[in-house]
This record gives C-alpha cells, structure tokens and sequence, in this order.
C-alpha cells in the first residue's frame, strides 16, 4: 500500500467555512489515497504504516483552482492595463490562435505543466483551445503532473476573430472526435464541456454541447457576468433569454457539475439560477481586478449557502499562486464592503482557505479536508525562512504564510490522493 502513509507536523485544516482546526505536532494519516483523520497521538491501528516526520513545517490540504486557462499562460502578466474585451482582443486570441501550432503548443504547455506540478494546486479545472490536437497535448502533459484536472477543448462559433472561429458544424464534430479520442486514455486528466462563453457560441451549437454533455456524463465550465460590456452584449445576442444565466440554464447547462467563472453582475434572477441548481461560481479576484471587471460578492453567495471557490483565472490573473488568489479574495472583499455594499461583511483569512480547499474541491467529490474519507490532497509548507521574533501559533503561521508565499514560502512536499508529487 505505497499510498498508506502517516505525515507527522502542524496540521491545519476547515471544519467550517469560519473555523478551523490546527493541531501542533500531530498526525494526518492516509490510507489507499483516502484520509483517515487528524490526531494528537497516532493510534496504534497506523503504528505501523510509514512516517514522514515533517518536522516543524506545516501541513493543509491541497488547493483546488478551479478556473484557469493553459494556453494563456505565455503571455501572463501582459496587458494588464487593459479592459477585458480589448485584452481578449489583443491578447488572448492571437495567442490562442497560435496553438493550432503543435510544435508551439508543446513548448507553452510544457511550461504551464511544469509549473502547474511545482505549485500549490493539486486539482484544476483548465481551458484548453479550440484546438482538439493541441488539447490532447495539453491533457497528455498534465497527465504527466500527477495533478487531477478537468480539460476543456473550447469552443467558439462566433465572435472569435481571425483564426479562432469554428462553423458550428465543425467545432461540433471536432467536439464529439475529441471525446472519442480521449475516452478512457487518463487516470488523473478528464474533459469538460467548454462553450468559451455566450457571445463566442451561438444557440445552436450551446445546445449540442448540452447534448454531449448528458451523453457522456460530462461537466461544464464556461463565464459568466464578467464585465458589464459582455452583459449588456449577451442582450444583444440572446434577446430571448431573462438574464445573462438563462442563455445557458436554457439548455440544461446549469447544475452542481457546472464551473462559471466570475458572476460579478449576476442578477437576483441569475443568483436564484446558480443557488437553485447548484452551480459552482469561480472567484477570480486578481483577474477581477486586473481586467477593471468589478468585485463579485462572495460573501452574499456563501451566506446563501452557494457552491463557490477561487480560480487563478491566468493570464487575467498573473499567476499560478493559490495564496495570492486567497489573499486577494480577502482584499477585494474588504474594498467591496467599503465603497460598493457595506452589508456584506469582507472574507476572513479562514474563509479564504475554504473556498481554495473544500469549496472549490468538492466540485472533485469529497475533497480538500483531512476529515477521515476525503481524498487525500496535501501541502507541506515550509515557512522557516518567515523570519520573526514572535511566537506564533499554527493558524496564525497558515495565515502569514498566506500572505508571504511568494516573498519566503516553500511548499516542502505535495500529494495528491495520496500520492507524493515530485517537486524538483
């Protein structure tokens, strides 16, 4: 059983979006992938499995991102003076229109892979291309990770500019090659139905993918009330539809298996649409911000009981960091309260690492949390060269490291179902 293993340290993780449970020196054990709790004392019933003693170093389950883009990567941290459609229009299209290249798409994704491996986040939900060669590419290369991830090939049959627009035959039938192709192939490395957003798929070809979905069993991920100027072009397009949401509840799109990025704008409707169905919002803040989109209110939906959790969103957001994306979801809602809607109360620190643990986890099944029979994702973080004079607690080590990752922080070791990941 190489991955039944006991991992000793300053254990960290939510029991509740608000609370969370830190025990200092003590056992996180795992058993066939799966966790078999947290302890003071180790009981003897693991006495015998293998230990890795991680020392002073601290141990929080793996992170869930669970809205990125693997082609944008390139480009990450460029553009971002820019508002959201002129960046797609100068940025993110050409890029990924280059990708029907599969000597370029190998060299890019190499890098995303590798980088992707070496970071934080143990589970992602990914958009490819249009391109169903290069998104095998891409699944192929993130396979190799150990990460377990959804991969989308997009799809796009309008508004795509030059070199990036399907007919809706063609994206169709490439759609359905593509899942035949990938059928079976993976372990760790699964689609997911991607109509890039409204104004990129017209209803004809959302409703096949709809179609395809339920054929195989499939989840969803696409956007959703980014930026006002998309609104209000959705309107345009779909004139037929009550709100933004409804373009795809229409056809059957929304459900507990469905990623929407972003519902900065979402509408009482379209809020009722997501909370009802059960759809899971992905919080992008850096991207958020980057792009002049707005601030989505996160703290309405988790109070309404919603299926949330955080996204890098690359390369609207500039990196990889999980840490950044939760300390950014604490600054944003701190701003949100201030100038936009003082009822709703900012994040805490403990709710940040929810949404990027169990929140966007659980779209996986039961995961993110080392209560006994989650999956077992990990990080070891070393944060000893966070140098201060004080004595610290172990949440309050968890939540400098939140804030320090990127200037000091180490993740030490990375699991992921009880797996180690090699990180060098």
């Amino acid at each position: 059983m190489d991955n039944s293993f006991v991992l000793k340290g300053n254990v960290c993780y939510n029991t509740t979006p608000q609370e969370v449970s830190c025990t200092a020196n003590g056992y996180v054990v795992c058993v066939e992938g799966k966790s078999a709790g947290v302890f003071a004392e180790l009981p003897e019933k693991y006495a015998s499995l293998p230990l890795v003693d991680c020392g002073d170093q601290l141990i929080i389950p793996g992170m869930s991102d669970i809205h990125i883009h693997a082609p944008q990567y390139a480009f990450r941290g460029l553009g971002m003076d820019l508002e959201l459609l002129d960046w797609l229009n100068t940025h993110t299209f050409p890029e990924e229109a280059r990708y029907a290249d599969l000597e370029y798409a190998g060299r890019a994704y190499d890098i995303f892979a590798n980088d992707v491996r070496r970071s934080a986040t143990t589970r992602a939900v990914v958009f490819g291309t249009m391109h169903v060669e290069g998104t095998e590419l891409l699944m192929d290369k993130l396979e190799q990770t150990g990460v377990v991830s959804y991969v989308g090939k997009v799809n796009m049959d309008r508004n795509g500019g030059e070199n990036l627009e399907e007919t809706t035959e063609a994206s169709a039938a490439d759609t359905r090659r593509w899942l035949a192709d990938v059928e079976g192939k993976y372990e760790r490395t699964m689609p997911i139905i991607t109509p890039r957003f409204t104004p990129s798929v017209t209803d004809e070809l959302m409703g096949q993918l709809a179609d395809m979905a339920r054929e195989h069993n499939l989840p969803v991920q696409s956007h959703l009330s980014e930026n006002p100027s998309e609104c209000g072009w959705v309107k345009e397009l779909c004139p037929w539809s009550e709100c933004y949401g409804d373009a795809y509840d229409h056809f059957g799109l929304l459900g507990n298996r469905t990623v929407m990025a972003h519902c900065i704008y979402s509408d009482d409707r379209e809020v009722e649409l997501l909370r009802a169905s059960g759809t899971y919002v992905a919080h992008c803040p850096q991207s958020n911000a980057q792009l002049s989109s707005g601030i989505a209110p996160i703290r309405r939906y988790m109070d309404l009981g919603m299926n949330v959790g955080l996204g890098t969103d690359v390369a609207g957001g500039a990196n990889l960091s999980m840490f950044r994306c939760m300390s950014d979801a604490v600054a944003v809602s701190k701003l949100r309260w201030r100038l936009v809607d003082d009822s709703l109360a900012a994040l805490t620190t403990q709710e940040a690492l929810w949404l990027a643990t169990v929140g966007g986890g659980s779209f996986f099944g039961k995961v993110g949390s080392f209560e006994e029979g989650y999956e077992f994702d990990a990080l070891v973080l070393d944060d000893s060269a966070i140098a201060t004079p004080r004595d610290l607690d172990v949440w309050e080590r968890v939540e400098r490291y939140v804030y320090l990752a990127e200037e000091s922080g180490k993740i030490a070791r990375k699991y992921v179902r009880g797996r180690e990941i090699k990180l060098d």
